[in-house]
């Protein structure tokens, strides 16, 4: 059984990053401006890594670059300079698929840490020994795979395994999907994936051309390749014992309020867990919390054996959201905390103060004010306002609000 678990959350851009880090993520993942699969995500330049590889190592926390997409010819040049640069930086470890990164790096960048990607497809002990054996510290594994065939590769090898937890399904295997690149000539192998598996599709009859039948009667359309998103946070003692070192959070391209909440969820089941493993039981607020950021619904994945049609999402190729995000909080106190509007605001509404630490608070938004003292009846986003809230909020806490009607 592993005795500590590393939480390892998404950091799509610096805000995204500090946002994990101040909820309790003991590494985050990040992607350059080059090689990396989430072309669509802020990432980050060199400079801007060096920056960040500071501010999280005063945290104690681990910064992981991602170089995992499938390299063509014309990407290899500079490719060297590159791993050196990460190298020289300080990064905690490369992850890459493509075993031209690794070839590269192990000379390159001697000192770095390389972790193999999921999109390598690594789904047995075998596989994996070979590339413990060449040196690599850590595979991320396969979605595809059991606890049980987690446990036996546990047995087998000896170097770290990395599992995803929580966040989005794809449908192709562990992510290597071609529907974006015939359909739109977006590469989703290269970063630039544009989810086509989340579009409406419809029978078509051979001998009737432009008459289209739904594969289920639905006026929306059908979602036949649209699968519902990972959520094991019920499960964390059949993932320590089953051997894993690392719990990776899904999410890159998803919002400041998605990471605060599922990274705040894990950290403390994890927590709970490590204290107690013995009388480690959920509690039903950290499930509600997931039930709050935008999300599909849930499944378990592959780790309690093959899904079936109850792991796709059949009548809605969309998100459930419950709660708008509508505030961030940059400084001050209780009484006079300065929000960074997300989201419209209306004075007399009700907002939930979420932190770092603590539960939830519901609260009644009697008034805010600009800069300059004036009172104001609502505020837009991007306008930084003032208000009291119901406890002294540390920076990054969150202001969300329940919709009248979950769209």
């Amino acid at each position: 059984m592993t005795a500590t678990m590393e939480l390892l959350a998404p950091a799509g851009n610096r805000e995204k990053a500090e946002v994990a880090i101040a909820y309790g993520a003991d590494a985050i993942y990040v992607g350059g401006k080059e090689y990396s699969l989430r072309a669509g995500a802020g990432n980050f330049t060199l400079a801007e890594l060096n920056e960040l590889v500071s501010y999280a190592h005063r945290a104690d926390v681990k910064v992981y670059v991602a170089v995992n997409s499938l390299l063509h010819n014309e990407q290899l040049s500079g490719l060297a300079e590159y791993l050196m640069a990460l190298e020289e930086i300080g990064v905690d470890a490369v992850i890459f698929s493509d075993p031209a990164v690794y070839t590269v790096g192990r000379k390159a960048a001697p000192n770095l840490a390389f972790h193999i990607s999921t999109q390598a497809s690594l789904t047995n002990w075998q596989s994996i020994g070979f590339w413990a054996e060449m040196g690599v510290k850590r595979v991320i594994l396969a979605r595809e795979l059991s606890l049980g065939e987690i446990t036996e590769i546990r047995q087998k090898v000896n170097l770290e395994l990395e599992v995803f937890v929580h966040g989005a399904m794809c449908i192709a295997y562990s992510g290597r999907c071609l529907l974006s690149n015939y359909m739109t000539g977006r590469d989703a192998n290269r970063g630039d994936c544009a989810q086509a598996c989340r579009w409406r599709y419809a029978l078509m009859e051979e001998k009737r051309p432009g008459q289209y039948y739904p594969i289920l009667e639905d006026a929306q359309g059908s979602y036949i390749l649209n699968s519902k998103d990972l959520n094991t946070l019920a499960h964390i003692p059949e993932l320590a014992t089953a051997g894993v070192n690392s719990l990776k959070i899904e999410g890159r391209m998803k919002s400041v309020h998605y990471v605060a909440t599922v990274v705040k969820a894990y950290r403390q089941a994890l927590d709970a867990y490590h204290v107690d493993p013995a009388g480690y039981q959920v509690k039903p607020e950290w499930q509600e919390e997931l039930q709050k950021i935008s999300h599909r619904p849930y499944t378990t994945g592959f780790y309690f054996g093959p899904p079936g049609p109850e792991a796709q999402s059949y009548p809605s190729g969309g998100y459930l959201r419950a709660y708008d995000f509508v505030g961030l909080v940059r400084d001050g106190t209780q009484a006079h905390s300065r929000i960074e509007v997300r989201n419209r605001i209306e004075q007399g509404e009700d907002l939930e103060l979420v932190t770092p630490q603590g539960s939830p608070l519901v609260f009644s938004l009697e008034e805010m004010w600009d800069e300059t003292g004036s009172s104001l009846i609502e505020a837009h986003p991007n306008q930084e306002v003032l208000m009291e809230l119901p406890t002294e909020a540390p920076a990054y806490s969150l202001l969300r609000r329940q919709k009248k009607e979950q769209v």
